[in-house]
């Protein structure tokens, strides 16, 4: 039987691979499990297993877990969509926000970051081609709304993230991170201090990588497939 220790590690060699085949050091990209809708037992073994950062999409199904694991050394993503509503409980509660693509949930997360705590690191969810169905600033207005969310005393802005439409070939998938790279180079360049490139999941994360992606967010293949989410 599979478990996720050998998930885990099937998922750091094919980063390795990747990295390999794009002259990069294994070292720049970071593993981020995706463990929404599994319960906290998972993400113990996730973390016996090495495993430190953990992203989750559904805010109060991740609180409930950061609770019963509070003695374990864990970083918490963000990576799902951030309403008005729940933009304290994602201050207080996590330690990355990935998916903030409007000036107002920025300002909301600054304000709202209690103090005492570490700026809250946060990335520009951009629609890097234009999906019909996924959330994200326009590739064009993401250097105006980045130059505004840095200015913002809670918050430090680490990036960009881009959740792409499926691709069926790994040229495609190639072509679209190629785009987030450049957009990612692009804000590099009028001055913004970014360090993080946030794209690739279960499905494309070598084309990611060899884009030059720096974290990864992967679930299915750490975690298997998912249940019923739970709340």
């Amino acid at each position: 039987m599979t478990t996720i220790r050998d998930n885990l590690h099937s998922v750091r060699e094919r980063i390795a691979r990747a990295c390999a085949d794009a002259q990069r050091d294994v070292n720049e990209v970071t593993l981020v499990a995706v463990s929404k809708t599994f319960g906290p037992q998972a993400i113990r073994e996730a973390f016996e297993a090495g495993q430190r950062a953990f992203g989750e999409n559904y805010i109060q199904e991740a609180i409930e877990k950061m609770e019963m694991l509070a003695g374990l050394p864990l970083e918490w993503h963000c990576i799902g969509p951030i309403q008005s509503n729940k933009t304290r409980l994602v201050a207080t509660h996590f330690d990355w926000a990935h998916a903030v693509d409007r000036l107002k949930i920025a300002q909301r997360l600054s304000e709202q970051r209690p103090e005492g705590r570490p700026p809250l690191s946060v990335c520009i969810q951009v629609n890097i081609d234009g999906g019909p169905t996924k959330a994200g600033v326009a590739p064009d207005e993401a250097l105006d709304l980045a130059r505004e969310v840095a200015k913002l005393p809670a918050l430090k802005l680490r990036g960009i993230m881009t959740i792409p439409e499926p691709a069926e070939t790994l040229e495609e998938q190639k072509a679209v991170h190629a785009k987030a790279r450049a957009l990612f180079d692009e804000l590099r360049e009028a001055g913004l201090p970014l360090d993080t490139l946030s794209m690739g999941m279960t499905g494309d994360l070598e084309a990611a990588v060899a884009a030059g992606s720096t974290m990864v967010r992967v679930g299915t293949a750490v975690f298997g497939s998912r249940p019923g989410k739970t709340n």
